[in-house]
């Protein structure tokens, strides 16, 4: 089910917390943890899972951590874009958690942070973003797939506008 829950200000917190239990898990393959998605926005309404984006030293890491990741009880959901970006999912845990594997340099990686960046800097952008996931959680409550397809256009139109601005 597509539920949307008000901002948690707790959010940042529990997201510290699994981060350095990610360092302890995963060692020295990890460059860098990112907080991502909508719970890494202030005042953002969210579905409630922490998503985080583990960057590792190489693409070849991935199969090792991944294994980590497993053992520690989280369920393998598979590179489901062709983009070398791996999920995992630790339903047990609240808020749950998605942690996605990502080699150095990856571009879904890259725009999931210039997409975070920018809404946390621009309140316009941000808001808009808040009633669309609102209106398409009505919209589609039990089908996470269209629900998250459903956002792509947005997303898209401002990690374009994001880079334009950038350059």
């Amino acid at each position: 089910m597509v539920e949307i829950v008000p901002y948690d200000p707790s959010w940042p917190r529990h997201f510290s917390g699994v981060e350095a239990a990610l360092r302890e898990l995963l060692g020295s393959t990890v460059l860098t943890i990112d907080h991502v998605g909508s719970t890494a926005i202030v005042g953002m309404p969210a579905k409630p899972i922490i998503d985080i984006d583990v960057t590792l030293s190489s693409l070849t890491a991935v199969p090792d951590a991944g294994a980590c990741l497993v053992e520690a009880g989280y369920e393998p959901r598979g590179n489901r874009y062709d983009d070398d970006v791996w999920a995992f999912m630790l339903k047990s845990a609240v808020p749950q958690l998605r942690v996605y594997l990502c080699p150095p340099l990856n571009r879904t990686h890259a725009h999931r942070l210039t997409f975070r960046d920018h809404l946390r800097r621009h309140e316009d952008a941000a808001k808009a973003y808040a009633e669309l996931k609102r209106q398409l959680a009505v919209r589609h409550p039990y089908d996470g797939d269209r629900y998250t397809e459903a956002k792509s256009e947005f997303i898209l139109k401002i990690i374009d506008r994001a880079l334009s601005q950038a350059s």
